[in-house]
């Protein structure tokens, strides 16, 4: 994909990255912000989160009534995202109304309202949002088990914030922090579709020219390594299932063992995409767990969850189980196959097959401009561009021999979290 990716900087540190694909009439632009829940301080956790919908209250160039209009009367479509260690606003739409999407982000990058009355109300809304939550038992499961994955390392918790703080937050406080974090040395553009990259760049440049740098100084965070010891962690409420989650400490998306990981977790639970806004799927049939555990009616689903982070994060592996079914068969089920994993050579043709996988489901994560748009920036957030570039040579370097040390580095029963929530109350 790279190939063809120019790489331009303003004087203001502005990163832009272009691809030129001129099979349709579509263009898609990304801005990307390099602030997430990571940079986040105690007492102001989901401050990102809700900066994001801030982002959508207007400007007096385009009023909230007005946002929305200007890119859906022409037949696009837009959103935005906050992670773990970004923030992120995009627009895909016809190639000839590009115009619209790069002059609303430079406009939305310095002057967005923070109306005092919409800041109430967008507190209804996330307040309203993390209570949802609460009632879903993954999240419940999973924040438990954030929080007892890191001990002081942001990535404790979730990305909505907690509730006490979403209460406390202040408009004068999200204000700061989007003057503080909004700026073009702290943000960085990627676009792909149908556009003539000189032209793009020269409008750019004069959309940005005035807005200056900002030493936005933030709160990094110091890696965590391994977890601290093997915890059992439970929760109870609401549902009509069993959910087993069982997480390991995660190598970094930098870390070459990343990639050992991941053939790991397609060889376990099955093939999973990074990619946002997915393109295809493929059946996790073939999986060792899913043999073991679904066709053996020992558990409804099996699933795997390993994220691309600036620092090392989780790998989850998550069973879903009739309330009549031993949540121990299915643990026992687990580290039998991990230790398998770590003590006999995979075959060369199963190997073989987990890559083919990958590199499937990794083409069709790329087969639309959005989604070609979302990697270059995607990839850039914790490492650059050029780490998608190199996703399918680093799959296939993967060996049995790597497989095997990556196993006993990371897949470790005495350095694990086990989760498990189950339904009370009848399910109410």
């Amino acid at each position: 994909m790279n190939a063809s990716v120019e790489k331009h900087t303003l004087d203001n540190g502005l990163v832009i990255l272009t691809k030129e694909i001129h099979s349709v009439p579509l263009a898609s632009q990304w801005i990307w912000y390099r602030v997430g829940s990571r940079n986040e301080v105690r007492g102001k956790t989901g401050i990102s989160h809700w900066v994001e919908h801030m982002q959508f209250k207007g400007t007096s160039k385009y009023p909230i009534n007005v946002l929305d209009q200007a890119i859906s009367r022409d037949g696009g479509f837009w959103n935005a995202m906050t992670s773990l260690d970004w923030t992120t606003y995009f627009e895909t739409l016809p190639s000839d109304k590009l115009g619209i999407a790069l002059d609303l982000e430079a406009d939305r990058m310095v002057n967005s309202l923070f109306d005092a009355q919409e800041t109430e109300l967008e507190r209804t809304v996330v307040i309203s949002e993390r209570e949802g939550n609460e009632n879903e038992p993954l999240f419940r499961l999973g924040e438990a088990m954030n929080q007892a994955g890191f001990e002081d390392h942001p990535y404790r918790n979730q990305v909505i914030g907690e509730m006490q703080d979403l209460r406390a937050i202040t408009r004068d406080e999200l204000y700061a922090h989007y003057k503080h974090h909004y700026s073009p040395n702290n943000a960085l553009i990627a676009l792909a579709g149908d556009f003539d990259t000189r032209e793009v760049i020269e409008r750019l440049a004069f959309l940005y020219v005035d807005i200056p740098a900002v030493e936005n100084s933030k709160f990094v965070p110091a890696p965590e390594s391994g977890l601290p010891e093997n915890k059992l962690i439970e929760q109870g409420g609401p549902g009509e299932t069993i959910y087993l989650q069982v997480s390991y400490r995660s190598p970094a998306a930098s870390d070459p063992d990343f990639f050992a990981l991941m053939v790991l977790d397609s060889l376990l639970t099955g093939p999973s995409s990074l990619a946002m806004f997915g393109g295809g799927s493929i059946s996790n049939k073939t999986s060792r767990l899913y043999q073991l555990l679904v066709e053996k009616d020992k558990a409804v689903s099996i699933s795997g969850g390993l994220q691309a982070t600036i620092d090392p994060y989780l790998y989850d592996i998550l069973a879903i189980l009739p309330p009549d079914k031993p949540v121990e068969d299915v643990l026992r089920v687990i580290d039998e196959q991990i230790e398998r994993l770590q003590n006999e050579p995979v075959k060369g043709e199963e190997i073989a097959r987990a890559i083919k996988q990958a590199k499937a489901l990794f083409a069709y994560g790329c087969e639309n401009i959005t989604n070609q748009a979302f990697w270059l920036g995607y990839a850039s957030m914790f490492a650059d561009h050029t780490w998608f570039d190199q996703f399918i040579p680093n799959l296939e370097k993967v060996d049995a021999e790597s497989l095997m040390q990556t196993a006993r580095k990371y897949l470790r029963s005495d350095r694990r979290l086990t989760g498990i929530y189950r339904p009370k109350n009848n399910g109410k």
